[in-house]
């Protein structure tokens, strides 16, 4: 049996991973309470996430870098995922993850579990020490968008073979692109607007919907 290929692409704060990063990063700084509450407010699409995201950085200014591998200790997969990305490999598809976190926690996240594409943010430091600045263009909602249609270009996928995955309204534009949009674990306004729900924490629960075999 000959099975079409698909790329999925994830969220990865509480989706890919059961942590959110930022209040990691912002439990080292002693800002964790502030960055929390500014979180669940742009996850529920209360506040503009580019906003959110400089407000929550902003919060780390002075950071040794040397906590990035504190953190990074800290970073728990998601149950499942390492079936999902075997299953997927197995009829040569391919999947990816865009963050609204950082590169510096995500690179080598994504080399162990084999992944074929990462996208996130990058964190500005000096003289080995955050900014409370991010360095470059922030990856938001439409950024998530458009590397899901990137990917798939790249990869000849037509984009009635993408699925996002996602939790939170940053999530929104990318599954609007994808043929199959898939809230995991998520909030109200994210159920309300994906073809299909996945309330357990286990992404390989993905692969059956895919009509591979789980």
């Amino acid at each position: 049996m000959i099975h079409p290929r698909f790329l999925v692409v994830l969220d990865v704060d509480s989706t890919l991973i059961e942590n959110e990063v930022i209040e990691m990063l912002a439990e080292c700084a002693g800002s964790l309470s502030h960055v929390a509450e500014i979180t669940e407010r742009a996850m529920s699409g209360e506040l503009d996430f580019e906003q959110s995201l400089r407000a929550r950085v902003a919060t780390l200014a002075g950071l040794p870098t040397s906590c990035f591998a504190e953190v990074a200790a800290g970073i728990r997969v998601t149950q499942g995922v390492p079936e999902l990305v075997a299953g997927l490999h197995a009829t040569g598809s391919r999947i990816g993850v865009v963050s609204g976190g950082f590169h510096e926690l995500l690179d080598a996240l994504a080399e162990d579990l084999e992944l074929d594409h990462w996208h996130a943010n990058r964190l500005d430091v000096t003289d080995g020490k955050l900014t409370g600045r991010v360095r470059g263009p922030i990856v938001d909602a439409q950024a998530k968008a458009d590397a899901l249609v990137e990917w798939a270009r790249v990869a000849a996928v037509p984009l009635a073979q993408t699925v996002a995955v996602g939790d939170g309204a940053n999530d929104l534009l990318m599954m609007q692109e994808a043929g199959l949009a898939v809230a995991f674990n998520a909030r109200p306004v994210v159920r309300q607007q994906a073809h299909v729900a996945i309330d357990t924490h286990d992404l390989s629960q993905l692969l059956p919907l895919l009509g591979l075999r789980g």
